[in-house]
């Protein structure tokens, strides 16, 4: 059965790779044997590179704003991670942002500025990786959305917004790509000590209420999260299309 979650010889790209989810994510496909390309905005990936190399992979990084991405920009991110690494298997997308404000005093800059990375830079990468995928007649696209991709949430419009949207996209997809062997499917996190839940873990109010609402009792780890990703990228997910697989303490069931 462990040989359905090998994945010695893929070829992975995760985006926002150097820290949070995407971090924990990247080092979890190494740990399954792929090689892994990540690309990083801000957060130095020296560590994480490191860390996929100890495990014996391939690592590459390349540095990328998604904000206002073009095709031209998503072409050149999946070919670094394709030449880089020797061909391209798999697709985490995700890079992500999010802006807490009363929706009456959110300026449409801000709205504009998380649809652009949360969505934009998702239909684009995905497009770009999904040509080279359906020519090869096979791949792993997995996109991470949230429990905010069923839910409102509080002063995150754009976000709750966005994360809904790439649950429809990955259906979407789901329904071009399956039958030319291309995988399309969703991770929805619950809440996770990141750099995105920083302010709310910061608050001790708002902290307490999001707690007693979680049936775990506790924040997810983001390497809690990157399980899921290794089983969507794996042959053991191999007749999942169009699925979200949550990791959120229960959150949903709540």
């Amino acid at each position: 059965m462990a040989h359905l979650f090998d994945l010695t010889g893929r070829k992975a790209l995760v985006t926002g790779g150097a820290t949070g989810i995407g971090e924990g994510i990247a080092l979890a496909l190494a740990d399954a044997g792929a090689d892994v390309a990540l690309s990083y905005r801000s957060h130095q990936p020296d560590a994480t590179l490191a860390a996929i190399e100890s495990k014996g992979r391939k690592a590459a990084a390349v540095k990328a704003d998604f904000t206002g991405m073009d095709e031209a920009a998503a072409e050149e991110v999946t070919r670094f991670a394709a030449d880089a690494l020797g061909g391209l298997d798999i697709l985490v997308n995700n890079a992500g942002i999010i802006h807490r404000e009363e929706s009456v005093d959110m300026p449409l800059e801000e709205w504009r500025r998380v649809l652009s990375v949360n969505l934009d830079s998702v239909w684009l990468l995905s497009q770009a990786a999904g040509r080279r995928m359906t020519k090869q007649g096979s791949g792993k696209i997995v996109i991470v959305s949230s429990v905010l991709g069923t839910q409102g949430g509080l002063r995150v419009p754009a976000y709750a917004s966005s994360k809904h949207a790439v649950l429809g996209l990955t259906k979407a997809l789901c329904n071009e790509w399956a039958g030319q062997g291309v995988n399309v499917n969703a991770i929805a996190p619950g809440y996770t000590a990141t750099d995105n839940t920083q302010a709310l873990r910061d608050d001790p109010e708002r902290s307490k209420a999001l707690l007693e609402r979680i049936p775990a009792g506790r924040f997810a780890e983001p390497s809690e999260i990157a399980g899921a990703a290794v089983f969507l990228a794996s042959d053991a997910a191999a007749y999942c299309h169009g699925s979200t697989v949550t990791v959120d303490g229960g959150w949903l069931a709540r």
